[in-house]
Order: C-alpha cells, then structure tokens, then sequence
C-alpha cells in the first residue's frame, strides 16, 4: 500500500459540531481516497449502520481512511449533513427519493427539490421493507393489521410512507390502524417491547428485531403472497421499486426459511449532485473491489454485489463518478444511459415546477404542501413522467 497526499482532501468538514480537518489521502490498488470519509446513517444497532461500521474497517484497513458515521434518527437528520456539506455520502433508504420529489417532510420550503445522486445500493438476501409484527399480536397476514397499534415514526415520514405502502396490498390505510407515535425506529422497537405497539416496518434482517424475537411477545413476519397479483400492483403504483421477493435470513427463522414479501434497495448509497466526481468515484471503486472483505461483516452486507443492481429501477439519477466507475467494469450500457437522462430530466422538471410554486405560494404550512403537491403531479405528469403517487 502506498500513502501520500490527495489533493482532493484539502478541506474542512464539520459534522454534528465536531470540526473535522480531512488532511492526507491514501491510495492503494489504484484507489484514491481522503483521509476521513463521513457517512450520515440510520442510528446505531441498525442494519445499515452496521454495515457501514463493517465497510469502515476495510477502508481503514486497506487504505487507513476514517470512516466516520453519523448516526440518524430520522429522514431529515440524514439527509441534512448530506445537503449542507458536513458528509460525503448517506447511506439510508428510499428517503432519497423523498428528497428529490420534495415529499413528506421535504416539501418544505427550506428543502424543495434536491438533486441527489446515487452511487449503489444493496439488495440483501433479506427484505429491506416488512411488517414486523410482535408474534403476540393475532396478525398472521397483512388484513390482520386492521385496528391493530402500529408505530409512527416522528420525522421518518419514509418509514411511515413505506407501512401504508404494504397496507395496500390488503387494500388498507393509515386511517385503519390505530397510530402509536414514537420518537425513533429503536422506539418503536421499545413500543413493541412494552406491549404499546403491535408493529411496525423494518428489514427483515433488523438487528432490533432480535429483541422483538427474544421477548415474551415475540416475533413474527406477515407474509405478502406473491399470487395476489391485485395486492402488489397496489403497491407498485407507490413504490414501484418494491417488487416481490423470497427473503431469506429473516430474524427468528432458520437461515434457509423463506417468506413471501416485497423489497428494494437498502441502504442506498447517495451523495449531492455537487460531490466531487474523483471521491465518488474512488468511494465506488472501493465499494466494490472489497466486497469480499465487508460482505460478511454485517447482516445484509452481503447485498452490496454490483451485480444486484438494476440500473434502471430508481428515479434518481447516478453520479457522475459511479458512472464512470460502471463503464471502467462494462456494467453500464445505453439502456442504463438512458434511464439515468430520464432521471436528470425528471430533476429539472420538479426544480422548474418549484420555481413557479413559490411565486404564489400558500403561507399556511399545510396548503403550501397540498398545493405543491398537485403542482408537482401535473409537472410531471405533463412531462410524461412517473408521478409516484402519494398518499398525502
């Protein structure tokens, strides 16, 4: 391994108030990367904080870069170091996509449109979306859910977008349940726990769950069979990213068991359009020649394969630098050059829609976003792209 000075790392980040100077790079195996790499993550003994934890130690010990994780709570917190320059890369879930529409809690007028990019993802052998139900509860199919106690994350309005999604698939809504608000994903863990809520939405490798499964109430996974075919187009209309899938690996059950679900990426790697291109794509690079290093290193690691991927299920257009990476490999192609266009289309589309939308905007908080959001539907709509239906 070589060490010298990278001229990419000759700035200052700050991350959560702690001053953070990225001074010397490292290089090994052609890979170049700054001295200290910042990821914002979901919070700590969750699945994608442990395989960032699991990815950081390859990269110190391969390169000695410091990979410093910021742990959060909620979609806002992750994404807000990210958006004002205090992480390179986040490493969460579909709340990107969120960012990028101006959805749920970014549908504000400090956030409006965001242009994120997207390096990779991963796509476990277990789901990256379920029902996590305590075993206690009497729910054994997704129809079971009506009137039961279900955990609403404050601030995680992905978390929460993603239970109504799978509520679909029995035709069933928020308004069918009775909402428990909790303060974060480990809350409602606790919620579950104490007997003060009867489920909520993780993977179905959540290290968490383990406490669910090891308590007196006990753990169990609803399933979403495949052969209701009017159930996942239900879904698909919100999230067409989430597509049927035989999970594997699911907290509680034999390695081997399978059950019929749905699931997408998670975590996702993401950056701003405006990450330097040569960081994302070393960070690229490095993802996936060390696989084999990390992909044991965590529960889902194993997802990270590039070849998991297909480049053109995500509205969210690749970075610069991963795709420079792809075409090094031979994974990038024109079907994939092509969906990414229509993705940076789609960016401009929302920017522009913003635009007009805050000429006359409502002040009150709630017709500002109900009117955005009928603006942004015909945006679209007119610009004969998907509108990823919402349902507030």
């Amino acid at each position: 391994m070589v060490r010298k000075v990278n001229v990419l790392s000759t700035s200052a980040v700050t991350a959560t108030g702690l001053a953070l100077a990225l001074g010397s790079g490292f290089t090994s195996a052609d890979v170049e990367l700054p001295g200290t790499i910042i990821w914002s993550a979901y919070p700590t003994g969750t699945t994608g904080y442990s395989q960032a934890v699991g990815i950081g130690q390859v990269l110190q010990n391969e390169y000695g870069v410091n990979l410093r994780v910021i742990p959060g709570r909620n979609d806002v917190s992750r994404l807000e170091p990210l958006r004002r320059d205090r992480a390179h890369f986040s490493a969460g879930g579909t709340e990107a996509v969120s960012a990028q529409e101006a959805q749920f809690n970014f549908a504000e007028p400090a956030w409006g449109p965001q242009q994120t990019r997207v390096l990779m993802w991963a796509i476990s052998d277990a789901c990256s979306f379920t029902i996590a139900a305590a075993g206690d509860s009497g729910i054994d199919e997704v129809a079971d859910m009506e009137g039961k106690r279900v955990a609403w994350v404050q601030g995680a309005p992905t978390l929460n977008a993603g239970m109504e999604y799978l509520l679909s698939y029995a035709d069933l809504t928020w308004d069918d349940v009775e909402k428990r608000e909790v303060g974060g994903y480990m809350s409602a863990v606790e919620a579950i726990i104490e007997d003060r809520a009867d489920a909520m939405g993780g993977s179905c490798d959540s290290a968490p769950f383990q406490r669910i499964n090891a308590s007196p109430r006990g753990l169990n996974f609803p399933q979403l069979p495949h052969d209701n075919e009017e159930g996942l187009a239900r879904i698909s209309q919100y999230a067409p990213w989430l597509v049927p899938f035989k999970s594997v690996g699911n907290v509680g059950m034999d390695p081997d068991e399978e059950i019929e679900v749905v699931t997408g990426p998670y975590p996702m790697l993401i950056s701003m359009a405006d990450q330097d291109e040569d960081v994302a794509y070393n960070m690229t690079k490095a993802m996936h020649q060390h696989y084999e290093d990390y992909k044991n290193s965590a529960p889902g690691a194993e997802g990270w394969e590039v070849e998991r991927m297909d480049l053109t299920s995500m509205p969210i257009p690749f970075h610069d630098g991963a795709i420079r990476y792809f075409e090094e490999i031979g994974l990038w192609d024109e079907e994939a050059q092509a969906y990414h266009e229509e993705s940076l289309k789609r960016q401009e589309v929302l920017a522009e829609a913003w635009e007009r939308h805050l000429e006359d905007a409502p002040t009150d908080r709630d017709a500002f976003q109900e009117a955005w959001m009928q603006t942004r539907y015909d945006a679209l709509e007119e610009a004969d792209l998907p509108t990823l239906r919402s349902f507030w």
